[in-house]
């Protein structure tokens, strides 16, 4: 039997009922993580703790706004408390944003909303769980972004800041934390394929592109942005949450301040 990727780690995942966040959560409890799944939708953290404990895996929900700090940190220091400390933690909450509005039509709520939400909420996880990795027992921060990042595309104005946001706080914060024996790695995934029928909530930020265009969500990702990627495909949950875990292992153990692009080839690095 070959060694398990993430024998006897102890991992904190945010947004842990979403598709992404539920999707490495399952992962990370089959490579051997004793997985704590949280966010504020207790039905669909039971739904992803339910899927683990059948196969065989260890896991625990709590329900916790993750733009409340004082929550967060009461919950890490709980997790920590347990299991004598946090070695991963994913920030894969999801924040409602617009796509497509032109900056004359866009509003200065709705551009910060994305900014706002997203970095305040990887300020408030990340902050809430360094504290309790490293030296000894090495940590493990992940972060997420999209292509936005790096694209030149009309309407995604913020959208493409804070994806850019989040890739800037996981470098500086990879240079910050690395005395502390402390890795930061940003995952890039394009659109994921199958997030919408899994639940995410894409399905609502593109279905207006999608209707358009005359497509359903689906006709769109696949006859739209995939075509736009060399490899003509998207990014599944499974290579995301794949790649989530081997980044999160020892076999990754020197990387650090970088962003893994994910996107197909959309972006070329």
């Amino acid at each position: 039997m070959s060694e398990l990727l993430l024998q006897d780690k102890t991992a904190v995942i945010y947004g842990g009922g979403g598709a992404i966040g539920g999707a490495v959560a399952r992962v990370f409890a089959r490579e051997g993580a004793r997985v704590f799944i949280a966010g504020r939708t207790r039905a669909r953290l039971d739904a992803v703790a339910r899927d683990i404990d059948a196969a065989g895996g260890v896991v625990e929900a709590a329900t916790v706004d993750v733009l409340d700090q004082a929550a967060v940190e009461e919950h890490a220091g709980a997790v920590a408390g347990r299991a004598g400390g946090i070695d991963i933690a994913l920030n894969a909450v999801s924040v409602g944003h617009d796509q497509g509005t032109p900056l004359a039509e866009l509003s200065l709520e709705e551009f910060m909303r994305p900014i706002d939400g997203f970095l305040r909420a990887l300020f408030i996880t990340s902050k809430a769980v360094a504290r309790h990795m490293g030296h000894r027992r090495p940590g493990v921060i992940l972060t997420l972004s999209e292509p936005g990042a790096k694209l030149a595309v009309g309407g995604i104005l913020g959208h493409a800041a804070s994806a850019a946001g989040k890739e800037a706080f996981a470098r500086v914060l990879a240079a910050e934390l690395a005395p502390r024996n402390i890795r930061v790695v940003g995952i890039r995934p394009h659109a994921v394929a199958d997030a919408p029928a899994a639940g995410s909530y894409t399905a609502e930020l593109f279905r207006p592109a999608a209707a358009a265009a005359g497509q359903s969500v689906a006709e769109f990702l696949e006859g739209g942005l995939a075509q736009g990627t060399l490899l003509k495909r998207l990014p599944t949950l499974a290579e995301t949450a794949e790649t989530a875990a081997f980044l999160a292992s020892d076999r990754a153990g020197v990387m650090t301040g970088v962003i893994v692009n994910l996107s197909g080839g959309a972006l070329v690095d």
